[in-house]
């Protein structure tokens, strides 16, 4: 997942949808999502201020900056990440609004700039941002086994941090000590049986096919010409 999001990012793409989320999907087998659908934007240019997926989009999507850049794929992944561990979305927002608020109750205040554009932004006119009346910190919104872990926490807050500038890239978290050890094996597939037993066929057998004499096939003898002779040449 890292690594294909990693590729994507070194092009100096990112994603309009924040669909690596369906890259995670795929590579751990959870329900179909739409995923990387667009690419070829560059970091910096003005995109759609709609992304797709409202649990997964990053604060600076969610008020409408039009900005962003690869760090919301980051932002993605690290929901993704925490919804794998406790089998429930982190933040399952009914609405934008809402979705904010619920960063929001986790990781304190949104940045002075994202508050500026939401306040600017047309579709949240007349619309304030709810003041959460207690905090719910991230630690107990996953399950207390991973919650203890320190690698699991650090990892989940270098995805989920407010600022996309400090937010860790993909190539920094392929780097993160949570993957020392790991070890992942493609699954054997019907298709690699099948081109294994193809290779082993064609090995065994002979590279040209052997020439079968028949009858029919033998050199004709003279006596057997002879009585042709009056038959024109063509």
């Amino acid at each position: 997942m890292f690594s294909t999001a990693t590729l994507t990012h070194d092009s100096d793409n990112c994603s309009r949808h924040p669909n690596v989320t369906s890259v995670a999907r795929c590579c751990f087998t959870l329900r179909a999502g739409s995923v990387l659908e667009q690419l070829y934007n560059r970091p910096g240019e003005s995109y759609t201020d709609y992304v797709a997926t409202r649990w997964y989009r990053a604060p600076e999507l969610l008020v409408g900056d039009t900005l962003y850049s690869t760090p919301v794929d980051v932002w993605a992944i690290g929901c993704v990440f925490a919804e794998l561990l406790s089998s429930e979305a982190l933040w399952p927002g009914k609405s934008d609004l809402d979705q904010l608020y619920l960063i929001r109750k986790t990781l304190g205040d949104l940045l002075p700039r994202h508050m500026t554009i939401f306040s600017q932004n047309t579709f949240f006119q007349g619309m304030e941002l709810p003041e959460p009346t207690s905090l719910e910190p991230l630690e107990k919104k996953i399950p207390q086994r991973y919650a203890n872990n320190d690698l699991v926490l650090d990892f989940l807050k270098k995805c989920l941090d407010k600022d996309p500038l400090a937010r860790a890239t993909c190539e920094q978290l392929l780097r993160h000590a949570i993957f020392e050890n790991f070890l992942y094996a493609v699954p054997r597939t019907d298709h690699d049986d099948f081109e294994k037993a193809r290779r082993a066929q064609t090995q065994s057998s002979p590279m040209l096919p052997q020439l079968i004499i028949s009858e029919r096939t033998q050199p004709r003898k003279k006596s057997d010409l002879d009585g042709r002779a009056h038959l024109p040449t063509i």
